[in-house]
């Protein structure tokens, strides 16, 4: 072969890339972020479902001389697969050098990016759309919009995942962009001000115009010529057939199926990871034969290689207009695909790939049990054989082996008789459902149907003619026909008792396999279904509305703001520092940092069993083969240091398992390789060897912890008060109940960014690691005392975090001090990024709960005792669980329980340990005090808010229960917010109108309730630094760390506030002089932590009074110059006090004070929900919040935290 037809050719950003020799494995992600200088596509699931890597993929088709530009995950397209293909990621659009693209800066303007981690993905998608509604036909939009309409604007990140801000600041960036749209109605930003005319606002907002747009396709890709093949890479292999005969040949040369991958997208890896790395690779997009659509009389033929977003446009051009009879029933076909997966991952996943992989794997695909229901057949090919197979015969035989490939797909042509007279007519009824976690975007479904039915009608009777019943995806091989229930139905006339027996008989045909989880929930919801399907046939003019696929609601939360200028800009919602970076890709993140030289990657080994002894470790395959350098385990930490993973104020917890492993995920070894994916794919080939005898069970549960009195002590000074006396109070109730059982479950944390963390050796036995941490304080010491070393020899360096809710705190110490022990072994740079299945295995999460709970009220409602029974299931280790009580207490007693005891246990047993996760013990509190009103309203049938309202404290019951941290009565505020909120949100109104309408509607039901909250602020204290240098600009060190929620953006304002009293007339705007730079441990001691909400606050007060020490060193000279020269400039002022050694760095420690330090937050909230009866499906209708936060630090990142908050849990 020619080395020529070898070189795969392709431009990211416009720029170049010629490669001669690629690893065929090598995805688009990987190439970007190791080989080239742009990071903005961020790896976050590595499966397509979070949109963090989306770019735009463009390619020519010189056939018809246009551009095809549409979204890709790159994190699964393998990059052989972009010959002649233009990339385009974040930083294409526009950066701090050249100017930001409208994009950017909308997101910046509008509050959209928190975090960061998500925003450059979200621009690309947002991006794409803007380029391809240009391409549609139609007037020309407004200048400065595009020809997006509102939803199609909301609609571009469905694909996209985001943590932090609760989606609404989003969508109104995308919403800015469509032509339709109501600039009033956006909500706030930096661009305008409530009240403003249309004509000032248009001004201010940063315009759009696509014929300024970037070129996405650059002339000289258009003159490269196609490569067939790209040909051993170190035995390696990428194949690009031109017809099946070449296809048949390349696979009859092959005999072991499990070294060769047929690909088209390569999305199936997002669902089935490869353990081990292919051989061969075959493309095969550029067989004609599995690219063509054909469409007839008979029916619609797609090819297998067709992505599902062409197949989708396919259909929906059928519908609209094509051969086919039943244009509806196409129509509805492509409406179901559109909630397959994402719409980057549609536009590169193939028809016949989800096909194969259901038949093969057994995936849980809505296509196969659509295209079931409507008779769709599969035509296969087995070397020159081709065999035409119905879909349900297709899924029925054995697994496909890898030489036989789906060629096409055939959907038939469906006509009913339509036989129509006097007295009947016949009709075609098709209907396709599915429920899931999220009615849209990435989530597979609990189960998924479709029906198609021809029924004729008269004035007495409808008839079942024929029936197709399909279901699938409820823990079953593949989709299936309820044949007997078909059976059952044909030739008969509907009525209510053929009805009962049809789901009956259901019931029986729709069994979730063994080990399916909510297998009764599954079955239910395809009694639903049906039942959605067949009632209203059964009795016309019905009002039910159906549920399973078209469920989801857009409803959007709109925002009130009250701020004041007094102490500006402290209080402004002054735009989010750094947010206009997040959004055009140059935000570094632990990951972005280039690797250093002879760096090397890491992964862990950790265990699957929860009690066993380490007997051995191996691999799968010689370890040279993934590029291992070394396995660290225990025996490599130095003399002196310790087998040291985290610790806390409670306690410590080991770097490594010693010979003996005492939960699952628990870390046995560290192994390090010349790249990440090779280190990951050496820890998966693992094999350890596990010796359970004479070990005796583990404790799985909190209940074998009791009996076993495994438990963790709450010191003295943590543990919470008795409030009363119980037995009393149970004598004055009226009722009671008597140990009422409530579990609370585990949740895992998601942040954006998984664990990551780079440690570089340096000097005189020096350690520089970089960590996504929340304290890197801790993070140091536990380091130091790994390695055996002093701490000034350990520098931890923090410069912002993807997302952190807790999970960076502790749980990331292992990772940094895993990279730490390993650069110190090898004395070269040690790096990891945790995939996000080991993420999730390590990470812990919330704590399980087991609450019983004794209760007597009165009959008016008044409770007068409450007794509970706690059971937190804390881990392996202590971590922060001893704080838990008081937490769960502390939101807890929002409501005046009359007395109250308890008996709170913290249970050690053999699970990973349950870490610090947003208001740890605050959620669990609160839901319990919720629980608990409503069941005894429930036994009293009286409406819940009217036994919240009863057991509301007066400020004289909440000194009692919360003492010293009520403050002043004034301060007491939650029950004028319930009030407000009960006004503004028209919640007596609502209450009456959702009665009305649940009298009305049989299969949808609604409810408002009104909740009250209660967050008990602790102060802690922490350290400030600001240095103003020589040029005017000031340097900004606080001891908290950037994780989205706006630190940096509010100790700018304090900052700029502060300095203010020696401000000069002719400086300018001091805000913009203001840098806040990364927590370093061996710039700025004693950081801390990053938690509890009062970072912010916390660095503010510090900062403000360095910035006071700086006013009085300043003030003096400046009274001095103005006296000699008049006005001065601010640069002037600091000019001369340089010349005057006059110290411009100030530093120091804010310690609370006793009274302030702790003080408690109170907000409510109104939420109207409706749900579906025949799914289950549940649907926010309204939110409406108030939140009492004093005089806030800047009004639009509070709002946002508030948002985020909302969606988050």
């Amino acid at each position: 072969m020619d080395r020529a037809e070898e070189k795969l050719i392709f431009a990211v950003n416009g720029e170049r890339f010629e490669l001669s020799r690629v690893d065929p494995s090598t995805t688009l992600l990987e190439f970007l972020r190791c080989h080239t200088r742009y990071r903005g596509a961020k790896l976050g699931c590595g499966e397509g479902g979070c949109g963090a890597c989306v770019v735009l993929l463009s390619k020519y088709d010189p056939l018809l001389e246009k551009v095809e530009d549409f979204t890709v995950n790159s994190c699964l397209t393998l990059l052989c697969s972009l010959q002649g293909c233009s990339i385009t990621t974040t930083e294409g659009l526009g950066n701090s050098k050249d100017g930001f693209h409208p994009i950017h800066q909308r997101f910046a303007g509008f509050h959209a990016s928190q975090c960061g981690f998500c925003t450059p993905g979200m621009c690309m998608s947002l991006f794409s759309a803007l380029v391809n509604s240009e391409k549609t036909p139609g007037p020309d939009p407004p200048p400065g919009f595009s020809k997006l309409t509102v939803s199609e604007a909301e609609k571009s990140i469905v694909g996209n995942l985001c943590r932090c801000t609760g989606y609404r600041p989003i969508a109104d960036v995308c919403k800015s962009f469509a032509a339709d749209v109501d600039l009033e109605d956006l909500g706030l930003n930096n661009f305008w001000r409530k009240g403003e005319n249309k004509e000032k606002i248009l001004s201010r907002l940063p315009f759009y115009s696509h014929s300024n747009e970037i070129c996405t396709f650059p002339e000289f890709l258009k003159r490269e010529i196609k490569s067939k093949s790209l040909s051993d890479f170190n035995g390696y292999y990428w194949y690009s057939p031109a017809s099946i005969e070449e296809l048949q040949s390349l696979l009859e040369t092959e005999e072991d199926g499990n070294r060769v991958k047929l690909v088209v997208g390569n999305t199936g890896v997002g669902y089935y990871k490869e353990q081990e790395q292919y051989k061969r690779y075959i493309d095969l997009r550029h067989i004609p034969e599995l690219s063509l659509i054909r469409r007839d009389r008979t029916g619609i033929e797609i090819g297998a290689a067709v992505t599902i977003s062409k197949a989708i446009q396919a259909l929906k051009e059928e519908s609209e207009g094509g051969f086919h009879p039943n244009g509806e029933m196409i129509k509805k076909i492509a409406d179901h695909m559109e909630k397959v997966a994402s719409k980057p991952l549609r536009n590169t996943a193939s028809l016949g790939g989800n096909l194969i992989m259901t038949q093969r794997n057994h995936f849980p695909s809505d296509i196969a049990t659509v295209l079931l229901a409507v008779g769709s057949s599969i035509i296969i090919q087995t070397g020159p054989e081709r065999t035409e197979l119905t879909l349900e015969e297709f899924l029925e035989r054995p697994p496909c082996d890898f030489k036989t490939i789906i060629t096409s797909v055939r959907i038939p042509s469906w006509e009913s008789v339509r036989r129509f007279s006097s007295e009947t007519k016949t009709k075609l009824h098709f209907e396709s459902y599915r429920a899931a976690p999220r009615p849209l975007g990435f989530a597979l479904p609990y189960l998924n149907a479709a029906f198609l039915a021809e029924v004729s009608s008269s004035k007495t009777s409808v008839v079942v003619e024929s029936i197709r019943l399909a279901f699938g995806a409820y823990g079953n091989k593949y989709a299936i026909r309820a044949r007997k229930v078909e059976k059952l139905l044909v030739g008969q006339s509907l009525s209510l008792n053929l009805l009962f027996e049809a789901i009956k008989l259901l019931k029986a045909t729709v069994v979730p396999e063994e080990g399916t989880s909510y297998p009764a929930y599954r079955t239910s919801l395809a009694v639903g279904f049906l039942f959605d399907f067949l009632y209203p046939m059964l009795e016309a003019g019905s009002t039910i509305l159906r549920g399973g696929l078209n469920g989801y609601m857009n409803a959007l939360p709109t925002k009130l703001l009250e701020f004041n200028r007094e102490y500006s800009p402290v209080g402004e919602p002054t735009q989010k520092s750094g947010a206009e970076i997040q959004a055009s890709g140059e935000a570094i993140y632990v990951d972005d940092i280039p690797s250093p030289k002879d760096c090397l990657h890491g992964a862990f080994i950790y265990s699957n069993r929860p009690l066993a002894q380490i007997k051995d470790i191996q691999f799968k395959s010689p370890p040279e083969l993934y590029g291992v350098v070394r396995v660290i385990s225990i025996d490599d930490i130095p003399e002196g240091g310790e087998n040291l993973g985290s610790q806390t104020m409670f306690g410590t917890e080991h770097l490594f398992a010693d010979d003996l492993t005492q939960y699952a995920g628990e870390p046995l070894a560290f192994v390090v390789a010349d790249t990440q994916k090779h280190a990951d794919m050496a820890a998966n080939s693992a094999v350890v060897d596990y010796d359970t005898e004479d070990l005796g069970t583990p404790i799985l549960s909190v209940e074998e912890a009791v009996k076993r009195s495994s438990f963790y002590e709450v010191p003295p000074y943590l543990r919470p008060k008795q409030i009363g006396n119980f037995s009393e109070g149970m004598a004055e109730a009226d009722h009671k109940i008597l140990s009422a059982e409530i579990k609370l479950g585990s949740q895992y944390h998601f942040y954006m960014e998984t664990q990551t963390a780079l440690a570089v050796p340096e000097e005189d036995n020096c350690m520089v690691v970089y960590s996504s941490v929340q304290c890197p304080q801790i993070t140091q010491i536990v380091v130091a005392r790994c390695l055996g070393v002093p701490c000034h020899n350990v520098r931890v360096i923090t410069r912002r975090v993807g997302g952190g809710f807790g999970g960076k705190a502790m749980k990331a110490m292992p990772v940094a001090t895993a990279c730490a022990l390993a650069a110190h072994k090898l004395q070269r740079p040690v790096r990891i990024y945790l995939n996000r299945k080991t993420d999730m295995i390590m990470a812990g999460g919330r704590h399980p709960m087991k609450i019983n709970f004794s209760v007597g009220f009165k009959s008016s409602g008044k409770i007068t005792a409450l007794h509970l029974d706690i059971l937190i299931n804390a881990g392996i280790s202590a971590d922060i669980s001893p704080i838990l009580p008081l937490n769960i207490l502390g939101a807890l007693k929002k409501y005046n329980w009359g007395s109250l005891s308890f008996d709170i246990k913290i249970c050690k047993t053999n699970h990973s340990s349950k870490t610090a996760m947003r208001a740890p013990g605050d959620v669990q509190g609160s839901f319990i005090a919720e629980a608990i009103i409503e069941h005894v309203a429930s036994t009293l049938s009286l409406e819940v808010n009217t036994v919240r309202s009863k057991n509301l404290h007066t400020f004289e019951s909440l000194k009692l229960f919360y003492d010293s941290s009520a403050g002043e009565a004034l301060e007491y505020t939650l029950p004028s917010i319930l009030d407000k909120l009960s006004a503004s949100s028209k919640f007596h109104q609502r209450d009456a109108e959702i009665r009305q309408y649940n009298s009305c509607s049989k299969w949808r039901k609604r409810g408002i309730s009104m909740v009250p909250i209660l967050y008990e602020v602790s102060l802690r204290p922490t350290p400030g630094k600001v240095s103003v240098l020589n040029d005017g600009s000031i340097v900004v060190e606080v001891g908290g760390i950037e994780l989205g929620q706006g630190l940096w953006t509010k100790v700018k304002q304090m900052t700029a506030f502060a300095l203010s009293p020696v401000k000069c007339d002719t400086s300018g705007d001091l805000l913009e002089r203001v840098r806040v730079i990364q927590a370093d441990t061996l710039s700025l001691v004693q950081g801390g932590m990053t938690a509890g909400s009062t970072t912010s606050e916390a660095s503010c007060e510090v900062v403000r009074i360095c910035c006071n020490e700086l006013v009085e060193r300043l003030t003096p000279l400046k009274e001095r110059l103005q006296e000699k020269m008049g006005p001065i400039s601010w640069n002037m002022l600091i000019l001369q006090a340089n010349l005057q050694a006059v110290n411009l760095s100030a530093s120091a420690y804010y310690v609370p004070e006793v009274t302030p330090m702790r003080y408690l937050n109170y907000g409510a909230a109104v939420s109207e929900v409706e749900v579906d009866l025949l799914t289950g499906a549940t649907s926010i209708l309204q939110t409406d919040i108030i939140y009492d936060c004093g005089q806030s630090l800047n009004p639009a990142v509070d709002m946002g935290q508030l948002l985020g908050s909302h969606h988050y849990f």
